[in-house]
């Protein structure tokens, strides 16, 4: 058949990633410490400490967590480490931070378990475009990965690519 449609995309070896793929598939629950103080200025250790027995720790089971505090106070260091303690064995895992700071970074923390041997001297095409917003870090992530093993990486979509990195 000399008019068969070739997918020329298919056949140039390109390897495909979206990054989307990557993002944490746990659900993201903040715990934020600015409903634990007094006044919404002071932490008072003794009504610190009661306050967290009657919290429901099992809500956060199986989630990624950010410890935070979203008022201008200033919190002592053993607060965010209480609340680690009582959080941890329940959570999938802890961060401190906002919670985009957290998505953020357990995120890249799922780029930097990719096992990079499968793209060992192969074209990767990072996909640009999708309906998940993801952060800058995380193409800077995967470039970094990748550029040691990789014969090339481009970025975009298949109809419109822009490369970024070609082995010399």
């Amino acid at each position: 058949m000399e008019n068969a449609l070739v997918n020329k995309v298919a056949e140039s070896g390109l390897i495909t990633l979206d990054l989307a793929q990557f993002s944490p598939k746990e659900p993201l629950l903040s715990f934020d410490l600015k409903d634990y103080l007094f006044m919404g200025l002071v932490l008072k250790e003794k009504d610190f400490r009661a306050a967290l027995q009657p919290v429901d720790w099992q809500k956060y089971t199986g989630a990624i967590v950010a410890v935070h505090c979203s008022a201008d106070a200033i919190i002592p260091m053993w607060a965010y480490m209480l609340v680690t303690t009582y959080v941890t064995p329940m959570a999938h895992a802890v961060y401190f931070g906002r919670p985009e700071q957290v998505l953020e970074w357990a995120w890249l923390k799922n780029i930097y378990a990719i096992p990079i041997q499968p793209y060992l001297d192969k074209r990767v095409f990072i996909k640009g475009c999708g309906d998940t917003p993801i952060p800058e870090s995380v193409f800077v992530a995967i470039t970094q990965q990748l550029q040691p093993v990789v014969k090339s990486i481009m970025y975009g979509e298949p109809c419109s690519t822009v490369p970024v990195y070609k082995k010399k």
